[in-house]
């Protein structure tokens, strides 16, 4: 079973992800990491990232695993490697090629039906597993999600912003698994808003699909202590939501 959160860079994916996770006792599962793990292998390999037979092929035959927030190739850890700038950019690139996306999305559904994840990505619920009980689709203006990534990355915002738009226009517009919102997701703006915000109403609406208990008494969008968000915003505004 998975709580699935797609969004575009920048949304607060990964963050959110991993807090609902731990605040569930489910596994977090980052896709987009397994898709830098492809980019990474490929310029280690010197294979070409438009190359999509040979991408195809090295994907094939990855060995991707996750232990804690540990990202795992071939049984070293590459946590720090895939989240350079340059694979960052390669990330997008690699994941347009459709043979790289079956085995990666073959891979991320062994994965989840062995178990109960919160798994993130761009095509989580339209793709990967359409029949999610819980599909959640989140966003954030460009200029707050070039920030955040400027934050973690250290780049400047101006040049952030300009990759970014890039890569929407990639993600979108790819012809195998596009960025967008399944018909049935539930889209959280998270401009400006906690952490705490956005992962409690995602906890709510688990609870209120009967995906986990809630407690007797316990509120439907209760107050949590969970990891700063990439951006603080006020804890009274509720998350924009519509589906």
């Amino acid at each position: 079973m998975v709580i699935a959160i797609d969004g575009p860079a920048g949304a607060g994916k990964s963050t959110v992800a991993r807090a609902v996770a731990a605040e569930l006792g489910f596994t977090y599962l980052d896709s987009g990491a397994m898709y830098r793990c492809v980019a990474l292998a490929a310029h280690e390999a010197g294979v070409d990232v438009d190359n999509a037979a040979g991408l195809g092929v090295l994907a094939d035959g990855l060995e991707i695993g996750f232990e804690g927030r540990r990202v795992l190739l071939g049984g070293r850890d590459v946590s720090d490697a895939i989240r350079a700038p340059e694979v960052s950019g390669d990330a997008s690139r690699v994941s347009v090629h459709p043979a790289v996306r079956e085995a990666m999305v073959a891979r991320q559904r062994e994965l989840i039906a062995a178990g109960r994840y919160v798994a993130e990505g761009r095509d989580i619920g339209t793709v990967v597993s359409p029949d999610a009980p819980l599909k959640v689709f989140l966003t954030a203006s460009d200029e707050e999600r070039a920030r955040r990534r400027a934050a973690e990355t250290g780049e400047d915002v101006a040049s952030v912003l300009a990759a970014q738009r890039s890569r929407d226009a990639r993600d979108t517009e790819r012809e195998h698994g596009a960025l967008r919102a399944a018909a049935d997701a539930v889209e959280l703006d998270t401009t400006g808003l906690s952490l705490q915000r956005v992962v409690a109403r995602i906890v709510a609406l688990a609870q209120d699909r009967g995906l986990v208990h809630r407690p007797q008494g316990e509120s439907g969008d209760p107050e949590r202590t969970s990891p700063q968000f990439v951006s603080e915003g006020s804890p009274d505004s509720p998350p924009s939501e519509h589906k």
